[in-house]
C-alpha cells in the first residue's frame, strides 16, 4: 500500500467494502478509466486478482501511446483512482462476465499530479474557486442523435420523424430512451427528464444538478452509456454537434451557480431581476472570455456548423434573463434555484476543461467586478449590423480557427488549463483544421465544378 494511502483511514475503509462489493456480484474485471485531453475516454483494465493493487494506484500505463500525454522518454504513468466512483455496469460483458469501473485522475511516477490531467485540471479551477470561498454547481443538458446503420456502420438516417417533446408511434427512439434512463439510474445518477429534442432523431436526457467535478464525470458516463445502449439496440448514438444539414445540431445548454457556506450566492433579493453582484459580475466573466474559450467549450471543426443564426443555437456575445437568442440565459426560478444557463458549449467537449474554462472565467468576472452591461431583450438574430454594433454585442468565432487564435491570446485559458494542456490541445486542434482546409466537399463540387 502507498504511504499516502496507509496514512488514511476512511482510503482503507473504502478499498474493502469494494473489494467485498465486486466478490459478491461476482466482478471479474475492473476498468480504470481516465480522458485524453479531447475528452476521449480511455481505460486500463485488470482481472479479480490485481483489484486490490489497482484501488491502491499501483496500476501504471505508458503515456506516450496516449494523445498529447508525454514524450516516450519520461512515458511511464500511473492510475490514481477516485473511490467514490466505483459502479459496477449494469449489463453482461459479451465475454459474460461482470465488469466495473472506477474513474481516475493521472500521477507522474513521483505520486505529483500529472499536468496533462484533464480532471486534474478541473480540480486545480475548483481550488481556486474554493479559495475565493465558492464550489460550483452545474446542470449540463446533452443532447444527441440516434441514427441507423448498415452493415454495422453509422449513417445519418434517422429511426423517427418525431419533433419536440413528440410521443410513439411518431418517436421511434422512446424505447431506446428508456432503457438508457434505467442503465444511468442503475449506475447511480439521478434523472430528472427524458424526451425528444427538435430534429428527427434527436433526443435530451436531463440529470441531478451537482457538484462541478461529480458532473463532470457523468457527463462522460453519460456519452458512455448512450453509445453503449444505443449499440445494443442496434441504432448508434452520436454527440457530434451537427451531424445533419439544415436541422438544429446538438447542444450542451450548462447551467451554473456558485455556492458559498452551502448556500446560492448567485440570488438576492433585492438586487436586479433579483440576481446577486456575485452573479453579474460572473456573467461579466463569461461574456468577457467567451470568445477566447470557445474552442475549448466547442472544439470540433463541425462545432462551428451548429453556431450559425436560424437553428436556436447562440451566435453573438450577450446576455438576458428570458431571451434564448443570446449567449446566456437566467431560466425563471429564483431563490437556492436561481442559476445561469451558458448556451454556447456542445457535447463533443472535454468536460473537465470546459467546466474549469467557464469557472475561471466566471471567478475574473469576480476578481474584476465585470459589469455585464444590459440584458438584452431582442432577437438577436433579427438585429441589424449597426443595432448590434450600438448595443457593444460581439460575435463568436466562426470557425475553429478563429477560436483557436483567440485560445492562443489568452493569458486565462493558459493559466486555467496549464502549459501542458493549452500547447498541446491547439497542437492537435491546428492539425485538425489543416486537414479539414484539404478536404473537397460536395457542396464545392455541386457549386463549382460546372461554374468553372
Amino acid at each position: 500500500m502507498s504511504e499516502a494511502h496507509a496514512q488514511d483511514p476512511a482510503h482503507g475503509t473504502r478499498t474493502r467494502q469494494i473489494l467485498g462489493e465486486a466478490e459478491a456480484e461476482g466482478v471479474k474485471f475492473l476498468r480504470l478509466q481516465f480522458t485524453d485531453i479531447l475528452g476521449v475516454i480511455k481505460n486500463v483494465e485488470v482481472p479479480d486478482r490485481q483489484f486490490a493493487a489497482a484501488l491502491d494506484g499501483q496500476v501504471m500505463f505508458d503515456g506516450s501511446s496516449i494523445e498529447g500525454f508525454v514524450r516516450i522518454e519520461e512515458s511511464d504513468m500511473y492510475l490514481t483512482p477516485d473511490l467514490s466512483t466505483f459502479r459496477i455496469f449494469p449489463w453482461v460483458d459479451p465475454s459474460g462476465e461482470k465488469v466495473a469501473r472506477l474513474i481516475c485522475d493521472i500521477s507522474n511516477p513521483d505520486g505529483t499530479p500529472f499536468t496533462g490531467c484533464p480532471r486534474q485540471t478541473l480540480k486545480r479551477a475548483i481550488g481556486e474557486a474554493a479559495r475565493r470561498g465558492f464550489s460550483m454547481d452545474v446542470g449540463p443538458e446533452a443532447e444527441f442523435f440516434l441514427f441507423q446503420t448498415r452493415d454495422e456502420e453509422p449513417t445519418t438516417e434517422t429511426h423517427d420523424a418525431a419533433g419536440y417533446f413528440d410521443l410513439t408511434p411518431v418517436d421511434q427512439g422512446e424505447d431506446v430512451r428508456r432503457q438508457i434512463v434505467l442503465m444511468l439510474e442503475r449506475m447511480g445518477f439521478e434523472v430528472e427528464a427524458a424526451h425528444h429534442e427538435v430534429a428527427g432523431g434527436q433526443h435530451e436526457i436531463d440529470f441531478r444538478y451537482d457538484d462541478v467535478l461529480r458532473a463532470a464525470d457523468n457527463v462522460s458516463t453519460f456519452r458512455f452509456v448512450v453509445k453503449n445502449v444505443a449499440r445494443r439496440n442496434g441504432v448508434y448514438a452520436t454527440f457530434m454537434p451537427k451531424p445533419v444539414f439544415g436541422v438544429n445540431g446538438s447542444g450542451m445548454h450548462t447551467h451554473q451557480s456558485l455556492l458559498r457556506d452551502g448556500r446560492n450566492a448567485f440570488v438576492d433579493a433585492d438586487g436586479p431581476f433579483e440576481l446577486s453582484r456575485t452573479c453579474m459580475n460572473y456573467i461579466g466573466g463569461l461574456l468577457q472570455h467567451a470568445a477566447s474559450f470557445c474552442a475549448i467549450t466547442n472544439p470540433l471543426v463541425n462545432s462551428y456548423k451548429r453556431l450559425v443564426p436560424g437553428f436556436e443555437a447562440p451566435t453573438h456575445v450577450a446576455w438576458s434573463e428570458r431571451n434564448r437568442s443570446p449567449l446566456i440565459r437566467i431560466p425563471a426560478p429564483r431563490g437556492e434555484a436561481t442559476r445561469i444557463e451558458l448556451r454556447m458549449p456542445d457535447p463533443s467537449c472535454n468536460p473537465y476543461l470546459a467546466f474549469a474554462v467557464m469557472l475561471r472565467a466566471g471567478l475574473d468576472g469576480l476578481d474584476n467586478d465585470l459589469d455585464p452591461g444590459a440584458p438584452v431583450s431582442k432577437n438577436i438574430y433579427k438585429m441589424s449590423q449597426r443595432e448590434r454594433r450600438s448595443l457593444r454585442i460581439d460575435e463568436l468565432p466562426m470557425n475553429l480557427s478563429d477560436a483557436l487564435d483567440l485560445l492562443e491570446r489568452s493569458a486565462l485559458m493558459r493559466d486555467t488549463l496549464g502549459d501542458h494542456i493549452f500547447e498541446h490541445f491547439i497542437e492537435a486542434k491546428r492539425r485538425e483544421w489543416f486537414e479539414y482546409l484539404q478536404q473537397v466537399s460536395a457542396w464545392e463540387i455541386a457549386r463549382y465544378l460546372k461554374v468553372y
